[in-house]
């Protein structure tokens, strides 16, 4: 054929000879990762109920406080103390009031009022008042007396509700058989783009899920819904402004390192283990990173690499990896051990597809899963809500 002289930008994409030039890359921009759930990992068994429950312990406390505002004769000799709990005491236990030097040995318990000597062992005196805490030492025995009664504690029974995730697919016989760009299978495609959002929804669900008011385990009428991690730390939780806040901390405060270890050191008071995890949104996450203010950072003349990002903290309550995630609340900062947080699903019944009957020329079908959340010892963890986030 003899050259004809016509160029491809006169042709025009209606031509038969010049084919369109379109991607087999399809560019998905939403946000669908989900680092929490990648970080804690596949859970070690099923639930096997859609009331799923674990059972917990506590050891018996060693600590109360006063609950008493007059001394008589004074705070520094006063030998009938009111405690908020007097039956964690025993008689023959050692108590050490606050941080001061003194030992008072208890005599008596009787209802919450304790019996003591005071500067047991010729310790120095202290003064007592009104919220002091109280440290149990440990027990005296007497030697060849009777035992004393037993004490124990109760196990908790606690408990977290399955939610079930699906979504509707539906692709004609049509878009089955015409050649697409960018997908050669229409229906997987569609499967893999549900399950994208679904496993978005469950990390969402995880931090921020509530189970409904009433009638929490479902029924024909009432969607049953889990309660997320934010919902169930109550003991640990930090509001600026309100007691318990560190000082210095008003009303919608700026998250500082002091509250960081506040929060971190409160949890390691109550629990065995440690907090590794702290999650963050976004801006939370960039005031963890001013941390390291430029008067910490050292370079030598051949680096070439400005660093400005924390993705561990160390401290001396923990070593937490420090996990951001858009589903976390901008004004809020999670510190968790994650040795105590289980998300499961109902046994058999992890993501997957089922097919629907077909009414028509469509193929269509659902992909779901069914989940909970196993959130142990809330009080292991602890959360700081309410943070400025401007």
């Amino acid at each position: 054929m003899s050259f004809s002289g016509k160029a491809t930008y006169s042709a025009g994409v209606d031509l038969p000879e010049v084919m369109e030039d379109v991607s087999d890359i399809i560019g998905l921009v939403s946000p669908f990762e989900t680092p929490l759930l990648a970080h804690l990992g596949d859970a070690k068994r099923p639930a096997m109920s859609t009331v799923h429950e674990w059972i917990e312990d506590a050891l018996l406390p060693n600590t109360d406080a006063v609950n008493q505002t007059t001394f008589t004769p004074n705070a520094q000799d006063a030998t009938a103390v009111t405690v908020n709990n007097g039956p964690r005491f025993q008689v023959g236990d050692l108590v050490r009031p606050g941080n001061a030097q003194e030992v008072m040995q208890v005599t008596a318990v009787a209802g919450n009022v304790l019996t003591v000597v005071r500067r047991f062992g010729t310790t120095t005196a202290s003064n007592l008042s009104n919220g002091l805490k109280l440290t149990i030492l440990g027990n005296a025995a007497l030697e060849g007396a009777d035992a004393q009664a037993a004490r124990f504690t109760n196990r908790v029974r606690k408990s977290n509700y399955t939610q079930i995730f699906a979504a509707t697919v539906e692709v004609t016989g049509t878009m089955q058989a015409v050649r697409q760009f960018g997908v050669s299978d229409e229906l997987d495609y569609q499967k893999q783009e549900r399950i994208r959002e679904l496993l978005r929804d469950l990390e969402n669900c995880v931090l921020n899920g509530t189970a409904p008011a009433s009638t929490p385990q479902g029924s024909g009428a009432v969607r049953r819904s889990m309660n997320g991690i934010i919902r169930q730390i109550s003991t640990n939780q930090f509001v600026p402004g309100q007691s318990g806040f560190p000082s210095g901390g008003g009303a919608g405060a700026d998250l500082t390192e002091t509250l960081v270890n506040h929060a971190l050191r409160t949890a390691w008071d109550q629990s065995s283990g440690r907090i590794d995890t702290i999650v963050v949104n976004g801006f939370q996450k960039r005031r963890i990173n001013q941390f390291i203010g430029s008067s910490a950072r050292t370079y030598a003349p051949a680096d070439q690499r400005f660093t400005d990002g924390v993705g561990v903290y160390e401290s001396d309550f923990g070593v937490c990896k420090v996990l951001l995630t858009r589903w976390c609340p901008a004004d809020t900062i999670l510190f968790l051990d994650s040795s105590r947080v289980e998300v499961l699903p109902l046994a058999g019944r992890s993501f997957h597809y089922k097919p629907l009957a077909a009414t028509g020329d469509a193929t269509a079908g659902q992909v779901l899963g069914e989940y909970t959340l196993e959130f142990r010892n809330e009080n292991a963890h602890a959360l700081i809500r309410g943070l400025s986030t401007s």
